[in-house]
């Protein structure tokens, strides 16, 4: 520190050194890495040279699966993706070469030998599953098909289909139970058909034998009623490639829920799970930051695979603010995240610290005599308070929470009770968010308070310099006092200004906003007078008293 102390007091290198700083402050905040968000610049680094949604759609095309391709066809589309008019031109050369496929969504042979999928049932588009399941014959059809597997899992979601203690469900072998009926042949078809993931058959195996020992459906007829609501919405291929990238039967949940809350963001969402490789951390981070997790996940599809991958991993926000510059060190930040952000935040000390040091003897500067020089800025402890609140500042989402999801998963209980008057939700309940306006506000105030500071650091160094004697000076210093109160002024000021334009509704109303800045004035206030004042003062009286003994004395 005493080295840029030195060189700050060469000529013209204090302004130069406060430049130096701003610059170096302005580069780190330039940098793209967030604690709690992701940088769009690091997204398409990210996403640079790795597979387009198109491109992966091609692919499932050339695997003849026709109706995941028709769905990420379909989030193409609404990405604008340059590639989805190819994708189309194959995707309809495919369906025309075997049309009585599209319905199914691609040739399965465990489903050939039951609905001999060869046969054109009048069918041109993509059809959900279950409208196929739930006739008689078809499941009458599956239950002698599958009656004959080895398997253990399918014979004990095939044993549920006689229990009569559910919930929602009209138990299955009641008149009236075709839809549960048809939901568990479902299950036990994908079982069989290896269309689940190894964890979710294991998890689907162990709640069929709990329902089993409980003889009642407990915790396998959620599962069923999300099963029963994908199979809506999904044709036959679709719902497998699904589920194969699907870890929990929680996560099936979560897809059921979006298909119904979100049934125009469906084709994007499946999209996103099968370009992931992974629907679990799809579901949970939409669920987590809902549409705006659409619009960022939108984002990262148009980005490419590797952007989908990135997102998926750090499961926060996209910043949209501004800041998000040098794209050129988004390599850097994908290496070594975590070096990079103390990178960034050492850039924000060192920049503050320079700033302060060049103001310090720009603006403060010594007087010839050395007893008589003014205390000077603490620069290292006001470099750390500022480069603190420039990181609290700039990071978003790190004080203020992320926008509410409106796809959060809503418990509905039956009442039970009839009550006379439902309880009355309170109208206005507080938010844990700090909005844009608010950190506005919070740096205008800090602005006016540093300025102010600077002022009376100002007025001392002018009552320094001058050649006046010490008792004058101390006169001098005493006709200041309203001035080197101002802050406070100044800070009550700013708070009842800012209450008043909250009451009339120009502004949203905060009271962090309004207070900060009679805060920020009483740390102005103390700096200024316990830090600068009362010991200029202390040297004054003390000179005035040895001149006083010395004219004693003579």
């Amino acid at each position: 520190m005493s080295a840029f102390s030195d060189l700050a007091k060469k000529p013209l290198a204090a302004p130069l050194l406060a430049v130096g700083g701003l610059l170096l402050a302005f580069a780190a905040w330039s940098l793209p890495v967030n604690l709690k968000a992701l940088s769009p610049a690091l997204l398409r680094e990210a996403g640079a040279g790795t597979p387009t949604l198109a491109q992966f759609g091609r692919q499932l095309v050339d695997s003849e699966k026709i109706g995941p391709a028709a769905q990420v066809l379909a989030a193409a589309r609404s990405l604008n993706d340059p590639g989805a008019a190819g994708l189309e031109t194959e995707l309809a050369r495919l369906s025309a070469h075997t049309p009585e496929m599209v319905a199914w969504g691609g040739w399965d042979p465990f489903l050939d030998p039951l609905f001999n999928l060869r046969e054109n049932k009048g069918r041109a588009a993509s059809t959900p599953v279950l409208t196929f399941f739930i006739t008689e014959k078809a499941r009458e059809t599956l239950r002698a098909y599958l009656a004959n597997s080895r398997s253990l899992g399918v014979q004990a979601l095939l044993r549920t289909r006689g229990i009569t203690a559910t919930g929602r469900f009209v138990p299955a072998t009641q008149p009236g139970g075709q839809p549960l009926d048809a939901v568990i042949l479902l299950a036990a078809l994908l079982y069989q058909g290896e269309h689940l993931s190894p964890p979710l058959q294991r998890e689907l195996r162990g709640l069929a034998e709990t329902a089993l020992a409980a003889k009642e459906l407990g915790a396998l007829e959620p599962f069923f009623l999300d099963l029963l609501s994908l199979g809506k919405r999904l044709d036959w291929a679709q719902l497998g490639e699904l589920l194969r990238a699907t870890e929990n039967t929680k996560t099936v949940g979560e897809f059921a829920h979006l298909a119904r809350v979100a049934p125009d963001q469906l084709p994007v969402i499946y999209a996103a799970a099968l370009f992931s490789g992974s629907a679990d951390p799809v579901a949970s981070y939409l669920i987590q930051f809902g549409k705006q997790g659409a619009d960022d996940l939108r984002l990262a599809l148009g980005n490419g695979q590797g952007a989908v991958h990135q997102l998926m991993l750090r499961q926060v926000p996209v910043s949209h603010g501004p800041g998000a510059g040098l794209g050129t060190a988004a390599s850097l930040v994908l290496l070594h995240p975590h070096i990079m952000i103390v990178v960034k935040y050492l850039g924000y000390l060192l920049g503050v610290f320079l700033v302060f040091v060049g103001l310090d003897h720009w603006i403060v500067s010594p007087v010839s005599d050395p007893r008589l020089a003014l205390p000077h800025m603490k620069s290292g402890v006001l470099a750390l308070l500022f480069s603190t609140v420039l990181v609290i500042v700039t990071e978003p989402f790190l004080l203020r929470a992320a926008p509410l999801s409106e796809y959060r998963v809503r418990l509905v209980l039956p009442v039970l009770v009839s009550t006379s008057k439902p309880p009355t939700p309170p109208a206005n309940q507080p938010t844990p968010s700090m909005d844009a306006s608010t950190l506005i506000s919070i740096g205008f105030f800090a602005c006016l308070q540093i300025a102010m500071y600077v002022i009376c650091l100002r007025k001392i160094a002018e009552v320094a310099r001058s050649t006046l004697p010490p008792l004058t000076k101390l006169r001098l210093m005493e006709n200041e006092e309203n001035l080197f109160d101002g802050g406070l002024y100044v800070g009550i000021g700013g708070t009842a200004t800012a209450l008043v334009l909250q009451v009339l509704g120009i502004i949203e109303p905060n009271l962090l906003a309004a207070y900060s800045s009679n805060l920020f004035g009483i740390t102005c206030v103390a700096l200024v007078k316990i830090r600068h004042v009362r010991p200029y003062k202390r040297l004054l009286i003390l000179e005035s008293q040895v001149q006083t003994g010395v004219k004693l004395a003579s």
